[in-house]
């Protein structure tokens, strides 16, 4: 590495996965492990091998595979008090997980060495030395976590100092410092470890913060403008309560706005992809407005905001999108002003040629649909078939004849749902029958089902979010609906909406544009390779 350069560990297969709702197999984490060396990173931490039998089968999968960037690297605790490194089960684990580092997590605030453990604070700088010692002599690369570390410096500035000088001069080559209460502000965590440089070397030290007062990313940051050398954090923030320092936010910041080297550029490229991976595999809806990478981090509404970037992007914009894999939207909603719409249509592949008149007419539609209860700036891919059906642009690939759903409940067993549904493409129509796990689900099988024969290419894409909002309350059941589908494949995520005092009728709509921009798309792409 060079001058400068920042280490990156990512902990999202073990500390990403303490956060709620966030659950890995063992194959799945070896998937991302596996994306997570191909981006250059420099440590994966796999997990726990002590603490459960997953982890376990993850760190035994691992071995039939080579890293060819990063070190994998085990975590478990120091040694259980009054007792020998070499008679602990948890350090056992950790080394027949054979990996070539170890991180060793010990107690950093004294609060808990006394109140939490109950033993004296000399046992557990005892332990933390014993451990880190024990994990040298078996030849590993050892990081000692020091947890609560920067509220036991508020605290006990000198036993926090202890602690982290004990798994030094045990021979730590790493030592890792933890606000894991997520409770310091940036000015007081680079001001304590500006202090921390006057027995511990810059090189060797590490930042891991969690965000609880939304300052993880900032704090990292700072703690790297400090001076410290290895950042470690989660792919988009997963963790425990308000998670961890998010990793992208954290290497584009490092990277693009600081130049200090994280990964390579190429792998800069991959960051969009590999933050809505990962949430694929974790089955989390990509959040919107995760910086750098979600889908409105540059995304526009304001018609001016919209007018100036069709001049020069940098009016609304820190930075091309392009160079984190993303790419500039526009939305477009009853506010919308022409240049939106102009831009939109260009993004499409649709010259107005200054026709106000079809402008008008598509700003019109858009307004009487959203007094009707859609949302367009929520909806791109209903938005761009809006678009190209009112300027004569679409060709409808299918049409529906009929669809109709059963419900069947008996007794305590699940509900059985049946869909069957009819639609022509062409001349030719066709008529399935599929089963699913509600009305929406068995719709959606059913109409796949039928159009498969006709449009292979729609088996790459799959429904990621299904969210239904009634519109007015006061008709109670009777109440209008909006629903709207997020759907992707394996280069895009798209949105589309349906609206109807029916749910099923709704979500029907949703469905069926859902598809309809997908063919949509690939039929623009395909024209403009030739």
């Amino acid at each position: 590495m060079g001058k400068g350069d920042v280490l990156i560990y990512d902990t999202t297969l073990r500390d990403g996965t303490q956060g709620e709702q966030i659950n890995f197999s063992a194959e799945e984490k070896l998937r991302i492990a596996h994306r997570l060396d191909d981006m250059h990173f420099h440590y994966i931490e796999g997990g726990w091998p002590g603490s459960n039998p997953k982890d376990m089968r993850f760190f035994e999968l691992a071995k039939n595979f080579s890293f060819k960037h990063a070190r994998l690297t085990a975590f478990g605790s120091t040694r259980k008090p009054n007792s020998r490194p070499e008679d602990c089960l948890n350090l056992a684990a950790v080394l027949a997980a054979e990996t070539p580092a170890a991180a060793i997590v010990g107690k950093g605030w004294d609060l808990h060495a006394t109140e939490i453990l109950g033993i004296s604070l000399d046992e557990n700088i005892a332990m933390i030395r014993d451990s880190v010692a024990y994990m040298k002599s078996k030849g590993k690369e050892v990081f000692f976590d020091a947890e609560h570390f920067f509220d036991g410096y508020k605290n006990n500035p000198r036993y926090a100092s202890r602690t982290i000088e004990a798994a030094l001069d045990a021979g730590a080559d790493m030592i890792v410092l933890c606000d894991t209460n997520g409770g310091t502000m940036p000015h007081e965590l680079a001001a304590i470890i500006g202090e921390i440089f006057s027995f511990i070397p810059a090189r060797l030290l590490g930042i891991h913060a969690h965000n609880d007062c939304g300052m993880a990313v900032a704090n990292t940051v700072a703690a790297v403008h400090a001076g410290v050398h290895m950042v470690q954090g989660t792919i988009n923030g997963f963790g425990e309560r308000c998670g961890n320092a998010d990793l992208i936010a954290t290497i584009c910041n490092l990277q693009m706005k600081m130049k200090r080297k994280c990964i390579p550029d190429s792998a800069l490229r991959q960051l969009t992809n590999l933050s809505r991976y990962v949430s694929d595999v974790a089955n989390v809806p990509p959040l919107n407005s995760l910086p750098f990478v979600g889908r409105s981090a540059f995304a526009h509404k304001g018609g001016i905001h919209v007018s100036a970037i069709a001049k020069n992007s940098l009016a609304y914009e820190h930075m091309d999108p392009a160079l984190v894999g993303n790419e500039q939207r526009v939305l477009v909603s009853d506010l919308a002003g022409k240049s939106n719409i102009l831009y939109k249509a260009k993004e499409e592949g649709i010259d107005l040629n200054g026709d106000d008149a079809v402008t008008k007419k598509i700003v019109q539609k858009i307004k009487h649909l959203e007094d009707q209860g859609y949302q367009f700036d929520a909806a791109d891919g209903s938005l761009s078939l809006l678009i190209r059906k009112t300027t004569g642009e679409f060709e409808e690939p299918f049409l529906l004849e009929s669809f109709q759903v059963i419900n069947a409940k008996v007794k305590h067993y699940p509900s059985l749902c049946q869909a069957t549904v009819k639609i022509s493409v062409g001349q030719e129509k066709e008529l399935t029958v599929a089963e699913g796990n509600g009305p929406i689900n068995a719709l959606d099988h059913a109409l796949r089902k039928a159009l498969l024969k006709f449009y292979p290419q729609i088996s790459g894409m799959h429904l990621v979010d299904f969210k239904v909002r009634t519109l007015e309350g006061s008709e109670g059941t009777a109440a209008k609906v909006r629903v709207l589908l997020d759907s992707r494949d394996e280069h895009d995520i798209w949105s589309t909406i349906g609206v109807s005092a029916n749910v099923i009728e709704a979500s029907w709509h949703a469905l069926v544009e859902s598809i309809q921009y997908k063919l949509s798309k690939d039929k623009l792409k395909k024209a403009r390779k030739s």
